[in-house]
């Protein structure tokens, strides 16, 4: 399945594979995206890895929803060649 991130549309980095890129220009932009995630995302050591994927593609999905200003979207990190 593969994990799920969240990014804006005007940022041009891939958050998997060039993250401090793509961060620097998310604050530079002040979207502070892994914060906002951050706070909506109910994510715990109590859960399994799929647990806590799975709630941050529900939170990604209720940012995406509430989004008045249509910036935000949900990315799927790629799967490597074996």
């Amino acid at each position: 399945m593969g994990r799920v991130g969240l990014t804006t549309v005007d940022n041009p980095y891939d958050p998997f594979e060039q993250f401090t890129s793509w961060f620097l220009f998310d604050e530079e932009k002040g979207y502070h995206s892994t914060s906002y995630l951050g706070r909506i995302a109910r994510t715990s050591d109590e859960l399994s890895d799929e647990e806590n994927n799975l709630e941050v593609e529900r939170a990604i999905d209720e940012i995406i929803k509430y989004d008045f200003r249509n910036i935000y979207r949900k990315v799927r990190e790629k799967a490597s060649a074996v």
